[in-house]
Formats: structure tokens, sequence, C-alpha cells
């Protein structure tokens, strides 16, 4: 299968790390092609920045979509995912949708760990979208800019196991959720050194959107999720154009 992930953030650093953790996580035969944000922000930090890479991520799966199997939101806010989940007639799937699923089913309380207290609320509000407000056991953010960097992390690392070992033993966590696409790959690197399973969202999505494509279940016909169409767009980019109006056909 050819699978897509979109990292709507504009870093090129954090489409290397995604795109490297997706192919050591992706099965035998499936290709990955990994695109990264035209406009907006270097790493989404806000609301309204969010807002851009959601026009952003939107343009990127219409522009690159076509001929993929499924597609990766690579980006920890789920940046368009239901936008481009309602527009593509294929599989989408949010990063940090697949990892909360995931620890969901290793575990009873989820704890998280993130980057910066700033963007915290943005999180909570997307755990709730989900419903998953009740597993979480607790929070931990780090003010570090190491994982934006290339090169070692052993100082980071050893932030990252004390936060889960906080969780642990303070929330009664049972899982550990790594937040942001820039932590892909970063679970493996140290999870002997925490009792609880580590999750990568970045591993988790590339293998349920496998799944799923594999499932071959239908794209809903009615409902919220149902192509959008019939619909007059002015101005708007021509891929995303192209993919409203070939939206709903076989």
């Amino acid at each position: 299968m050819r699978l897509l992930v979109v990292n709507a953030n504009t870093s090129d650093i954090v489409t290397e790390k995604v795109a490297a953790q997706a192919r050591a996580s992706a099965s035998t035969g499936t290709e990955i092609v990994a695109v990264t944000g035209t406009f907006g922000a270097r790493v989404i930090g806000s609301r309204a920045e969010h807002a851009i890479g959601e026009h952003s991520a939107l343009a990127l799966v219409a522009k690159h979509a076509p001929g993929c199997d499924a597609v990766v939101i690579a980006v920890s806010y789920d940046t368009g995912l239901r936008a481009a989940r309602e527009l593509l007639p294929i599989p989408v799937v949010g990063m940090t949708e697949a990892g909360l699923l995931t620890a969901c089913m290793l575990g009873g309380r989820i704890g998280v760990i993130t980057f910066g207290r700033r963007v915290l609320p943005l999180y909570h509000e997307l755990v709730a979208s989900y419903g998953l407000g009740a597993r979480i056991a607790g929070w931990r953010t780090l003010e570090s800019t190491a994982a934006y960097q290339r090169g070692a992390h052993d100082a980071l690392d050893r932030e990252l196991v004390a936060a889960a070992q906080d969780l642990i033993e303070r929330d009664g966590a049972e899982t550990v959720v790594l937040t942001g696409a820039v932590m892909a790959g970063v679970p493996a690197r140290i999870q002997n050194d925490v009792p609880v399973p580590l999750i990568d969202c970045i591993a988790c999505a590339v293998r349920q959107a496998e799944l799923l494509h594999a499932l071959g279940c239908p794209k809903p016909s009615v409902g919220s999720y149902a192509p959008p169409t019939g619909r007059e767009l002015i101005a708007v980019d021509e891929a995303i154009a192209a993919a409203f109006a070939s939206a709903g056909q076989p």
C-alpha cells in the first residue's frame, strides 16, 4: 500500500523524524510518502496557528492523497483530521487519536507527556473531543527544545524518563503517551527505563492506517462524514477545489 504522512508544520526536521519512524513501523511493502506544509508555523503552538495548519493540512492531502491508500496526520493536535476524513475516500488517521486509542487497549489510566504549558489546553480539548478525558491519569509538560534539533538527546531522554516515572508513581498511569510528532521514535529509545508501555503515536497511526486499509470498510455515504457534494467554492487552492469536485464520485 501507499501511505501519505502529512506534516502541516513547515519544519523539515519534524518531517524527517516522522518519516523515519513511519518507515521503521510500516509493514513490508508499505510505501511512505511524507510531505511538509508550505505555509504556516514552523511548529504549531497556538489555536491561531492550528487554524492555519488545518488549511495547510487540507491543501496537502488534496494535492498528494490521489494514488495513496490511506493518510496519517502527523501533527499532534490531529490538525485537519476531521476535514480530511470527511473529504477523502480513503482512511485518514490522526496520530494522537491513534496513540490514545492504543493506550486504552494496554492499560486503564493514561499519562500524557508533551512540550510546552502554553499548548496544554489544546491537548485537553483534543482529548475531550475524543471522549477520553476520564481515562487520563495526569499530564506532564517539558519546556526543552532539544527534540527539535538533530543529534544526541541524552538530557531530553532523562527528562522524559523522569516525567514518565512521576506519572506512574504520583498519578497511577498504566501507559504513557508521548505526544508531539517530534517524539517519533523516542519511546523505543527509552522504553527499557520505564515499567509501563510508552506509546509512539506515529507508529500507532501507521499500523492503524494499514489495518483500516486491509479491512476495506466503506466510507460513510450519509451523516457528517459523508462526502461534501454540491458545494460552491470561491478562490480556493486548485487541489482543494479538485478534491471537492471529485468527492462522492466512485
